[in-house]
């Protein structure tokens, strides 16, 4: 699906970005004996850049005005989760795959396969699942980029699915009969995934749960910003309860305890945002559920302009207020809040 829109990541409803700004200040070259790696699969929430910028308005203002200053790729004003990963690990964050031959000094770094709008299946998005990520990573293991050795000593993995898979099912079945099983096909397809990619040798592989979809300004438009969609939140809860179930038998078969670390962003998000029987009450972020950056007029989404170029968004004065920063995605300031959340979780990775 070639649309030249925004490509949001929960479906109910320029490349000139300097190194060192968006990845940090480690200097190519400095080699060190296993230097820790890191890799991405998974979509928006954790994507870099891999989307093309014909067709996301991750390529679009105002996109990045918070961080670097111009548009990175990412779905946010800024960082997203996985530059707050790479922060606490003390490490470059990994080149998109898209980027891998123009950046290819920094490859030994690890790699970003992530694409926003994907999910373990195919959703409304063109873009690759996470299958076909991994066999990208696959294909530049056994074109020795990657070595098993080198995998097995150093390097750690984060898979994001946060919902995609979700809104495919919604946009296509009105009812919510099948959801159950639905709910667990895409578990069983998520484990069969964090197999294959433990299979090549990886030490740690941190897994998102779902944040609480119900709480997504997409949904919650329809009660002004207010309130939490309950029905929303259950499906959330009930795909993170069979995840968890799943990651524990994972990590039993292994024989370790923590090979397989469950990031819980449904208790991050709410956490960030204090929810209490599914309404936000954190001063901290003043607009509450309402996103920064907004359609007007009930046409557009952040980022779209007409053929004439006037722009159907408009932005909130201080994009540090609010916790989301569009439709769908977190606010730099929001990431940072989720962040915090998850600090207690993450010494499990390293």
């Amino acid at each position: 699906m070639e649309k030249k829109t925004c490509i949001t990541f929960f479906f109910l409803m320029s490349f000139a970005v300097s190194t060192e700004l968006v990845y940090g200040v480690q200097k190519p070259g400095e080699k060190s004996v296993d230097r820790l790696k890191l890799f991405i699969f998974g979509d928006s929430y954790a994507d870099t850049g891999n989307l093309p910028s014909s067709t996301s308005c991750s390529w679009k203002q105002p996109y990045g005005i918070t961080f670097p200053g111009k548009t990175s790729g990412r779905f946010s004003d800024g960082r997203v989760l996985t530059d707050y990963i790479t922060s606490f690990l003390g490490i470059r964050s990994p080149v998109p795959y898209e980027w891998k031959k123009l950046e290819e000094k920094w490859i030994e770094n690890g790699m970003n396969f992530a694409h926003g709008g994907t999910g373990v299946f195919n959703t409304l998005v063109d873009q690759p699942n996470m299958t076909a990520q991994i066999n990208y990573f696959q294909q530049l293991v056994q074109e020795n980029v990657y070595t098993r050795n080198n995998l097995n000593s150093s390097s750690i993995v984060l898979v994001s699915l946060s919902g995609n898979d979700y809104g495919t099912y919604f946009a296509k079945n009105s009812s919510l009969k099948g959801l159950e099983a639905f709910t667990k096909s895409v578990i069983d397809q998520l484990v069969l995934n964090l197999k294959r990619i433990k299979g090549f040798g990886v030490q740690k592989v941190a897994v998102t749960g779902i944040g609480p979809l119900g709480c997504l300004p997409s949904i919650t438009a329809s009660t002004s910003y207010q309130n939490c969609s309950e029905a929303g939140n259950n499906v959330a809860q009930f795909h993170n309860q069979l995840l968890q179930q799943n990651l524990q038998r994972l990590n039993n078969e292994t024989g370790a305890s923590s090979v397989f670390v469950f990031l819980d962003l449904y208790s991050a998000f709410s956490s960030a945002l204090k929810l209490k029987q599914n309404h936000p009450e954190n001063l901290t972020f003043k607009n509450g559920l309402k996103p920064c950056c907004l359609g007007v007029n009930g046409e557009g989404s952040c980022g779209n302009v007409d053929k004439s170029g006037t722009k159907k968004y408009v932005v909130c004065e201080n994009p540090k207020e609010s916790f989301f920063w569009d439709s769908i995605h977190p606010s730099d300031q929001g990431w940072r809040a989720v962040y915090s959340a998850l600090k207690r979780s993450l010494p499990s990775l390293v």
